[in-house]
């Protein structure tokens, strides 16, 4: 199930933000990419639809992919 960002709270979209761009395996390249710098770009493609918030209802999760 998709929930558009714009239906979070704040605070919860930054916390899942923050979750994501924490997890392993969400590098970007050879450069290292600050947590705040992270943190733009994900939002940034979550206000352009490359990007978008999913829930799982059988494992009660929610996350973000890319679209396409």
């Amino acid at each position: 199930m998709q929930i558009p960002w714009s239906a979070l709270s704040e605070q919860a979209l930054d916390g899942l933000i923050e979750e994501f761009v924490l997890r392993e395996g969400t590098e970007y390249g050879a450069t290292d990419v600050s947590l705040p710098e992270k943190h733009r770009q994900v939002m940034a493609q979550l206000k352009q639809g490359l990007a978008q918030i999913v829930f799982d209802p059988d494992t009660q999760t929610t996350s973000i992919t890319q679209t396409g």
